[in-house]
């Protein structure tokens, strides 16, 4: 897919996606929902990715739907039963990534805006970042399956402030309450952002963090922890075998950074739940 409404690049071993609409503060279209999706979906399938950084041009991260034609361009003829909101189509991407995802924001992130990010592992803010779960207040339903993951991030009380009020939330109160993992100076978002990419990757064993984060995202969900607990014994009695579990170990006791060969594309176990 050739891209109009978002930047994607590689460098590094880090794939930066920008939603690139500045003079629009980033509205969402539905053309960039699905370049995100593609976007996010080939950063996936590249073993040279090991770190997502989703961030937006200009000092908006995203202002939510386009609306400045006066309308919600998202209908498409579908009776609903087989068409894929916008929101979703990003969200749903990111949740399957099996690489951890850093949504570095300043200013505005309202609506969509705040609902994509949701998805993400860490959210890096601005002091002058601002979210908003708007929808009642325009007469709308909650999007991007983040009536699932918001009150995951941020307890059920919160959540139910947040999104049946829409109002307006202050970089503080995000921080308080863990929608986001750190809030910096508007000019030094991206470069913690950066920052923290690095460190995972010189860190991080890629097979490790796919199966931990997928992991997380799936297993929290069960009634019980009986799955997990299965899942945990197939995982642990593999490590024998694994190449990235001996280097892990020997690195440590050498007080040396580690080498981590496997790939996220081949070296899985065969036997992870969400494969099927």
């Amino acid at each position: 897919m050739a891209y109009e409404e978002i930047l994607y690049s590689v460098e590094d071993r880090i794939a930066t996606i920008t939603l690139n609409r500045p003079l629009a503060r980033n509205g969402y279209t539905v053309q960039m929902a699905d370049e995100l999706g593609d976007a996010l979906t080939k950063a996936g399938q590249d073993d040279d990715v090991q770190v997502v950084v989703l961030t937006g041009a200009g000092d908006n991260f995203c202002v939510g739907a386009d609306l400045s034609g006066g309308e919600l361009k998202v209908a498409e003829g579908s009776d609903g039963s087989d068409w894929v909101e916008p929101a979703t189509r990003a969200t749903r991407a990111m949740f399957n990534l099996e690489k951890p995802v850093i949504a570095a924001i300043r200013g505005a992130a309202v609506g969509v805006g705040s609902t994509m990010i949701l998805p993400a592992d860490y959210r890096i803010a601005s002091t002058d970042s601002r979210f908003g779960f708007v929808f009642s207040r325009r007469g709308l339903y909650p999007e991007g399956g983040s009536s699932w993951f918001l009150p995951r991030l941020v307890g059920m009380g919160k959540a139910s402030d947040w999104m049946i009020s829409g109002r307006i939330i202050p970089a503080d109160e995000a921080l308080a309450a863990g929608l986001v993992s750190a809030v910096h100076a508007p000019d030094e978002v991206l470069a913690k952002a950066y920052e923290l990419a690095r460190e995972l990757i010189a860190t991080t064993a890629p097979v490790s963090t796919a199966v931990i984060r997928q992991a997380l995202f799936r297993m929290s969900a069960l009634d019980s922890p009986e799955g997990a607990f299965l899942l945990d014994s197939k995982l642990i009695g593999g490590l024998a075998d694994s190449a990235d579990a001996m280097e892990g170990v020997i690195s440590f006791l050498e007080k040396r950074p580690p080498e981590f060969t496997g790939t996220v594309s081949k070296d899985q176990p065969d036997f992870l739940p969400w494969h099927r």
